[in-house]
């Protein structure tokens, strides 16, 4: 149940950047982009639709589905020119400037890096995870 999990410590951006700057495949990439979601106060419908109910955010229960996101990272993979995806989740009961979700992409040219950033952000959002916001 979601409710029983708690929050998780975020990443260090620099760890990771080290950790993927040491990676084999590093001298071939040309550009790493990093990816920070975070609970918002403005809802969903708000921000994505134009729907305003005149509510506020004032947290989320989040769950994900590791075999998913795992199934996304390595569809990431096959994508031209990226050799480096990393993904942390949080989960539990998150409040409003809790970090979301980190998705670290590593490849050798921007579109390719830009593009798959957007493809695995968008497929974890839509595919992976469930989000149940908590409004005022």
């Amino acid at each position: 149940m979601i409710n029983e999990k708690m929050k998780k410590v975020s990443p260090s951006i620099d760890e990771w950047l080290k950790e993927a700057k040491a990676d084999p495949r590093a001298l071939q990439e040309g550009m790493f982009l990093v990816h920070n979601g975070v609970v918002r106060q403005t809802p969903k419908a708000m921000v994505r639709q134009g729907i305003d109910d005149g509510s506020l955010v004032k947290g989320m229960e989040f769950a994900y589905d590791s075999v998913r996101v795992d199934e996304a990272i390595a569809e990431t993979y096959k994508r031209d020119g990226i050799f480096y995806v990393k993904v942390w989740l949080n989960e539990g009961q998150l409040e409003v400037g809790d970090d979301i979700m980190y998705v670290l992409i590593g490849g050798d040219i921007r579109p390719h890096v830009v593009d798959a950033l957007q493809f695995l952000v968008e497929k974890i959002k839509t595919e992976c995870v469930t989000e149940i916001e908590q409004k005022l």
